[in-house]
């Protein structure tokens, strides 16, 4: 009988790990998500994801040795439909270029982007863009409300935070370049879209980006006022 559970958690646990690292990536991703919003104090604050148009999310961006003095990571972008009532299929991001010091001495961190606008999101659309030269952007703030004198950050098309060992603060990412992922979106979907073809449209959301876009409904379902 012990025989079997071992067994049976076992296979469990193998078929886990042989899970492709996108498909990994893709739920680190969701979960990066979660952590941010459950965190007492320590969140995006409701109004801005309210107001926001897309979402990024790139676990675990790392230091890139073949990217002299940057960083690089991976992850993944929804954005609201049309109606305003709901989130699209994600598609595949890469983020290149960024230099700022990686917090506490991490040698790892998730980043968040809130692409504020529809102009924002024209530049999203694009196949690659510069942050802070294509599209303007700042640093986002912490905390479940908005503190006074914040009007200014919703002039910028572009929010982004940074959490490493814990420590969760908004960060400026100019001069990093976002690109589109085809590949990865080939291996979720079976075809090599463009994201403008996966964010635009009402795609079926893939089985394994369901938890991903479920939190996204359940922290924002439908789009406040901008």
């Amino acid at each position: 009988m012990w025989f079997r559970i071992v067994l049976i958690v076992t296979v469990a646990s193998a078929a886990l790990e042989a899970r492709p690292k996108w498909e990994k990536r893709l739920e680190a991703a969701a979960q990066v998500f979660y952590e941010i919003m459950e965190a007492p104090e320590q969140s995006i604050p409701q109004e801005l994801l309210n107001r926001a148009e897309c979402v990024v999310v790139i676990p675990g961006a790392k230091k890139g040795a073949f990217i002299f003095g940057g960083k690089y990571g991976r992850g993944f972008v929804s954005c609201r439909k049309a109606s305003g009532i709901g989130w699209s299929a994600p598609a595949a991001v890469r983020i290149e270029g960024f230099n700022f010091g990686l917090q506490a001495g991490g040698t790892e961190t998730d980043l968040v982007l809130l692409i504020m606008n529809r102009r924002g999101m024209k530049r999203l659309l694009k196949s690659r863009f510069t942050i802070g030269g294509d599209a303007t952007a700042a640093a986002g703030p912490v905390g479940r409300t908005l503190a006074a004198g914040t009007d200014a950050l919703f002039t910028a098309e572009i929010l982004s935070w940074s959490r490493s060992r814990g420590v969760f603060a908004g960060i400026a990412l100019d001069g990093a370049t976002l690109r589109e992922d085809r590949g990865v979106n080939e291996r979720l979907y079976g075809k090599p879209y463009r994201n403008r073809d996966i964010l635009e449209s009402e795609l079926a959301i893939p089985e394994a980006a369901r938890r991903f876009i479920s939190l996204l409904n359940r922290y924002s379902a439908r789009k406040g006022r901008g």
